[in-house]
């Protein structure tokens, strides 16, 4: 299981600045393929190595790198006349509609999800239900001895929402104090950061970053490894000014964002390491060099304005919400052996409904809550 780490738009968070179209567009590419990836891991027999679009999970990487460079763009420069309280009321009223609307549609599928794969649905009670789905209103995470589904998830309700909970980490270690850090000094993180993330690429156990969601030592070091790097990255990235300009920049880095998550396992069970230096080059030199070409330029306009614009809206939305849908299907194509090509068909539905539902949450919940919200909220 992978997820996404919101990165919100820039419009969102701070709405008198202009924002970067193209890295709007490039986080809903990412989110569409965090859909396709976890649609065709029912098929992989939970063998990283048998995955389709194998590397779908660095879409969570891609995801924290641009949610700092959005942050430090919409935040930086505003410290002087904004307190960490506001600042967290803003993120709040951007991340918590859809993750309370998220909580409700797994809530809402649970019933259709009783398989052998989750071994503890069978036993469990409204009431425990009810108690897991307030406590992820509000982010607490809970043990595997406490989770109800049988996977150790810290929301088993929604599975993804694990990349929330270190967003708002990373948001809330930005917010207390290393906003201060000099680019100098926050250049020292970054790098012993990248160091940490190569060790657990190229040295750890598995020569790959996915994990995160299970709050145990292992699950946490994952976890935390995984959103130090990319934000700050990110951070530094916007202060650094470093912008490339290409020609037709959006599918330019449509096109390497895709390849990057879409090429096969790297190595083979027997040299782990490799495909840990691959995935290192993509969080650490690729991830940024996409964002810097997506940051080159703001004048976007026509059908390529439109594409990125939508895909943007859709991201965020899509991410939170697609994943009771995966469980559904992941359950029904293990449960019945149902061939891939009767499954490609019901996945492309699957996939359109992902996609409608999300669209519907934020056109007729998240914008009306966060306007709401801000109203209530945000006023000086």
């Amino acid at each position: 299981m992978t997820s996404f780490a919101a990165a919100t738009s820039t419009n969102a968070t701070a709405p008198a600045k202009s924002h970067y179209v193209i890295l709007d567009g490039l986080r809903g590419v990412a989110a569409l393929m965090v859909v396709a990836f976890h649609l065709f891991e029912a098929y992989s027999g939970g063998s990283p190595h048998k995955q389709i679009i194998n590397h779908g999970y660095l879409a969570v990487d891609f995801f924290f790198l641009l949610s700092g460079f959005v942050v430090a763009y919409a935040y930086d420069d505003r410290w002087s006349v904004m307190s960490p309280w506001a600042f967290y009321k803003r993120r709040l009223v951007r991340l918590q509609p859809m993750i309370i609307i998220g909580g409700l549609i797994g809530a809402a599928l649970l019933a259709f999800q009783h398989s052998p794969m989750f071994p503890k649905l069978e036993t469990v009670t409204a009431w425990q239900v009810i108690g897991v789905l307030l406590l992820s209103f509000v982010m607490i995470p809970l043990r595997p001895s406490a989770e109800i589904r049988g996977w150790g998830e810290i929301y088993p309700l929604n599975g993804p929402q694990w990349s929330l909970f270190y967003e708002y980490v990373a948001n809330i270690l930005y917010a207390v104090g290393l906003r201060k850090l000099s680019n100098r000094w926050l250049g020292v993180l970054v790098g012993v950061s990248a160091l940490a993330l190569i060790g657990l690429l190229v040295l750890g156990p598995r020569g790959d970053v996915i994990g995160g969601w299970a709050l145990d030592a292992k699950g946490i070091h994952i976890g935390l490894t995984r959103v130090m790097f990319p934000f700050f990255a990110g951070v530094l990235l916007m202060r650094l000014g470093k912008r490339i300009k290409v020609r037709h920049g959006f599918a330019v880095c449509s096109v390497l964002l895709i390849a990057a998550l879409s090429l096969p396992r790297f190595g083979g069970p027997e040299r782990l390491w490799v495909n840990g230096l691959y995935e290192a080059a993509c969080v650490i030199l690729l991830f940024p060099l996409i964002v810097a070409i997506g940051a080159g330029e703001k004048d976007v306009d026509g059908p390529s304005l439109r594409i990125a614009r939508f895909f943007g809206d859709l991201s965020y939305p899509l991410y939170i919400t697609h994943y009771p849908l995966i469980y559904v299907y992941t359950a029904w194509v293990v449960d019945h052996k149902v061939p891939a090509a009767q499954g490609a068909l019901v996945g492309v539905g699957v996939f359109a409904a992902a996609v409608a539902i999300a669209w519907a949450c934020l056109k007729l919940y998240d914008e009306p809550a966060r306007r709401w919200l801000a109203g209530k909220l945000l006023r000086r």
